[in-house]
């Protein structure tokens, strides 16, 4: 049995699918609210319950081989990145070592062990690999580098208006990688050996600068992208702003302002690796785009 959390996200509903489509038995663990039917008429064993629950994690771990952690927090998410990213997947590793399960799969994020002092989502991603590491339970951990699923919003949103927003240096390099090809090494990793105890940084294979995203969007949609180009500067004054009215979201900024201000790329050799394992090419962020976005 495997467990998926954030089995309704961008990438655990996609995790969900592949194990099933493989005939996997899976339970998907899911919030009330949260949108799981496709999930159950797949065949997914549905448990509802909260991530800031210990004993509904426990529940959520029994009988369980493999357990997948695919989710993660948000500006809106309940606790941030201190609920989230950390406490859960700590009880998490927790449940999983009492249940008896052979293996963890983690989804982290590049850059994660570069001491981000402000950025709550990397400090609490940090923490979980080295708890997670020094647990016992056989474990893979993936660092992507931005989904590209995430793009598809704004990719829709460019189709109408043709307008794209860039917040820093339009040169900052990063290798968005496909959350298709990132569900299917997460799907794998539990059963494949070479992927047993590593940390792996998880990309597509192009390292583009971030300038070139309105070019692939506007050869998608045939037009001509209007690129608005606000510095950096811009995401400090609204931090300063929201500290007087909410701490929180401000503190929550600071991810995403280390997001902005730094490259997140993989080596052409960390691509050749995760190739090498999971036995597939990785496709490019327009490659991806092509299949989801309205052309």
């Amino acid at each position: 049995m495997f467990l998926v959390t954030g089995a309704t996200g961008g990438l655990g509903r996609r995790v969900v699918r592949l194990l099933r489509e493989q005939e996997q038995p899976v339970r998907a663990f899911v919030q009330l609210t949260s949108r799981y039917g496709e999930l159950e008429h797949r065949g997914a064993q549905i448990f509802i319950g909260d991530l800031g629950s210990e004993r509904d994690i426990q529940k959520a771990c029994e009988g369980v081989r493999y357990v997948i952690s695919a989710h993660g927090s948000n500006a809106s998410s309940r606790g941030g990145a201190e609920a989230l990213d950390y406490r859960a997947n700590r009880e998490l590793i927790t449940a999983a070592q009492a249940a008896g399960a052979e293996h963890l799969t983690f989804i982290s994020v590049l850059g994660a062990d570069r001491g981000y002092e402000d950025a709550p989502v990397f400090k609490a991603k940090w923490a979980i690999e080295q708890e997670l590491r020094a647990s016992g339970l056989g474990f893979t951990i993936f660092r992507p580098s931005g989904f590209a699923s995430n793009l598809i919003s704004l990719a829709e949103q460019f189709r109408q208006t043709g307008i794209y927003l860039l917040v820093g240096d339009p040169q900052s390099r990063s290798s968005i990688i496909s959350t298709d090809d990132l569900a299917r090494m997460t799907a794998a990793a539990a059963t494949t050996s070479a992927a047993l105890n590593k940390t792996l940084a998880a990309g597509g294979p192009e390292a583009l600068q971030r300038r070139e995203i309105p070019q692939i969007f506007g050869r998608l949609f045939n037009r001509e992208p209007l690129v608005i180009n606000p510095p950096l500067a811009a995401i400090d004054g609204l931090r300063t702003l929201l500290g007087f009215v909410n701490p929180t979201a401000q503190t929550s900024l600071g991810t995403l302002r280390t997001l902005l201000a730094n490259e997140f790329f993989c080596k052409p050799t960390e691509i050749e690796q995760l190739e090498s394992i999971f036995g597939f090419p990785l496709e490019t962020l327009e490659t991806f785009l092509r299949r989801y976005v309205s052309i």
